[in-house]
């Protein structure tokens, strides 16, 4: 029996995927739960395990193809003879596994590739109803829903379906058949092509969404941050012998956690649909990274509760398996509020794009010796600039301006960062 095994359906926004690497080869034998191909979805790569135990008939694609929900992946020659038995592939299949157990193991799987995927759609559909849309090839993102709430029914994908196939049939009739073309050169010259996919196509999706939802405010300030740079340096001596990379970015989480706490409606999102401002009790705290694919933006989860060293070493690690396209992705969800650090790079104010849902960002500057009068005096500083996005369907400028001066404000007094 020949099993097709196709990307699966789970739901929330999770609608194509390309694939890295099969990391199984025509002829293979393959057992249960074994993985198969590393896919790239929403910014991390995935590894998809295999549904059943049996043979490669047939790749379906190759590395680097793009592949929508329902199409068939692999196909998989079962037999007798193939079976999971202790890590190995032997005996026969059990003619006497019960329904409920076969059931169980169904759900262990779909458990397995729900936790493999971010769900992060706000549309309103039931499992059976999303199952029914890509069944027939509808996109329920493009829709809009009659029932209650918005809900998206099963008339609705029907109707959306039969309008969809009309389109179709009218773009076929009026199309001439032959070769698509694609220039590569336009009135002024030659041009390249590249494609937008992957991690690019993620970022451009996301991008588009952010700001064409949220009216973003930008406000800019400085920070003096001598002092700060004394205690890193002494502290970064210490956490060496420890292997720990001490960055100022331990010590400006700290500070925008303080700042959280005195103004939480920076620490929210806006639940569009019940029209709530759902203001968030925990600080998880993003950090935007730059890897050869695209920007991601890894997780510190409980970030309050670490110290500078903790901060210090997990930054560390997820960046590295960021930009190893190693990471989970459940460290790329739950954030509250994004830093992205643009200085490294070098750059004194941007204006950043929030991270959607999230209600604010915050971008540094370069750090560089600045001349400043100090109690009538000149002396040389270090001065750290900063940009603060904030959504202003939440925010005000007035809270905004509080918010980035009580960062400022613990920037300069570090001594209480622990």
């Amino acid at each position: 029996m020949v099993f097709e095994f196709k990307f699966p359906d789970i739901g929330e926004g999770i609608y194509e995927g390309e694939i890295v690497k099969w990391l199984v080869k025509l002829g293979d034998i393959v057992k249960e739960d074994q993985l198969l191909v590393e896919m790239q979805t929403d910014k991390a790569v995935v590894e998809i395990p295999s549904p059943r135990a049996g043979k490669i008939l047939k790749l379906n694609f190759k590395d680097g193809d793009t592949v929508k929900v329902g199409e068939v992946l692999v196909l998989i020659e079962e037999k007798e003879g193939f079976k999971k038995d202790k890590g190995a592939v032997v005996g026969q299949l059990d003619e006497e596994i019960t329904e409920k157990k076969e059931t169980e193991k169904i759900a262990i799987r779909q458990s397995f590739l729900e936790k493999s995927f971010v769900k992060n759609d706000n549309l309103l559909a039931t499992p059976k109803t999303r199952a029914l849309a890509s069944k027939l090839g509808v996109d329920i993102k493009l829709m809009k829903g009659s029932g209650k709430n918005g809900m998206i029914l099963d008339d609705d994908v029907i109707n959306f379906s039969k309008g969809k196939k009309s389109l179709e049939l009218t773009q076929v009739s009026s199309t001439k058949p032959g070769i698509k073309i694609t220039k590569k050169y336009d009135f002024y010259g030659y041009v390249d092509r590249v494609s937008l996919k992957g991690i690019r196509k993620t970022i451009a999706e996301h991008m588009f969404t952010s700001y064409s939802k949220i009216p973003h405010v930008i406000h800019m300030d400085v920070a003096d941050v001598t002092h700060l740079s004394e205690i890193r340096e002494k502290e970064k001596k210490k956490l060496e012998k420890e292997k720990i990379k001490l960055t100022y970015l331990p010590f400006i989480i700290k500070a925008v956690i303080s700042a959280l706490k005195e103004h939480p409606y920076l620490n929210s999102t806006l639940d569009e649909e019940n029209q709530d401002i759902v203001l968030k009790k925990y600080y998880n705290i993003g950090i935007a990274v730059d890897t050869q694919e695209g920007l991601m933006v890894p997780v510190i989860k409980g970030a309050d509760k670490k110290k500078i060293s903790d901060l210090a070493r997990e930054i560390s690690s997820l960046s590295n398996l960021a930009r190893e396209r190693k990471i989970d992705l459940s460290d790329l969800k739950g954030g509250t509020f994004t830093i992205t650090n643009i200085g490294s790079l070098g750059g004194t104010f941007a204006a950043p794009i929030i991270n959607y849902p999230e209600c604010a960002i915050l971008a540094l500057g370069r750090i560089q010796d600045s001349v400043l009068a100090i109690d009538g005096k000149i002396q040389i500083r270090k001065i750290m600039p900063f940009s603060l996005a904030f959504d202003h369907r939440i925010i005000d400028g007035a809270e905004g301006a509080k918010f980035a001066n009580k960062i400022k404000n613990a920037l300069e007094n570090p001594d209480s960062l622990n």
